[in-house]
Formats: C-alpha cells, sequence, structure tokens
C-alpha cells in the first residue's frame, strides 16, 4: 500500500523541536538520531508521511511515562532531563496531541 497522505506539523510542534535540538545542543544529551532527525523534520514545517505519524504516536505512547519519572527537570531549562529533550524533539506536547488525533484519523479510515 503507498502513502497518499501528507501531513504538515504546527508552529507549536516546530518551536517544541527547535527548543529540543537547541538544548541538545547545550547539554548533549537527549533524543537518538531518529529524534534528531524528527526534530530537523519538524522544525522546518516538512510534511509528514502516514508512516511518520504512526511513528509518532508510537513514540509519545512508549515514553508518556518519563514525564513523571523527570518532575523536576521536566520543562526545565537549565538542568533538563534527558528524556524532556527527547519529548522536545519530537514535537513535545503540541506533537503528542497532534499525533493522536491524525493516528485516530488514520485508524478510522
Amino acid at each position: 500500500m503507498t502513502e497518499t497522505r501528507a501531513f504538515r506539523p504546527t508552529q507549536r510542534m516546530a518551536s517544541a523541536a527547535r527548543r529540543g535540538l537547541r538544548l541538545h545542543e547545550r547539554f548533549g544529551r537527549g533524543g537518538t538520531e531518529v529524534g534528531l532527525a524528527r526534530a530537523r523534520q519538524l522544525s522546518h514545517g516538512s510534511l509528514l508521511s502516514e508512516s511518520d505519524v504512526k511513528s509518532m504516536f508510537s513514540y509519545f505512547a512508549r515514553h508518556a511515562v518519563d514525564k513523571k519519572a523527570a518532575q523536576d527537570r521536566w520543562n526545565n531549562d537549565s538542568d533538563p532531563s534527558a528524556g524532556f529533550i527527547a519529548w522536545l524533539l519530537w514535537g513535545g506536547d503540541a506533537g503528542e496531541t497532534w499525533a493522536k488525533s491524525k493516528h485516530k484519523m488514520l485508524v478510522k479510515d
């Protein structure tokens, strides 16, 4: 089956990804090569495929628990957790909401 849909990330997702890239550069932690590639994609506003949406949905489902484990270092620019930086690379909370919405739409079809 070929993918026929393309999805554009929101400005909030792009902003979160840029923040994640800055924090990753500054602290040298958080995210994998896949996460860094996703952040570059989001920060440039590149179109995302159905596979990208599914990948993002899966990432957020697996890593939602990270928010609870690092409360004191979540949303902290002076000493952010690696999990927080990675979360931002995937579009942050805006990316999570967006991926859930788009995934729900794809599953309905």
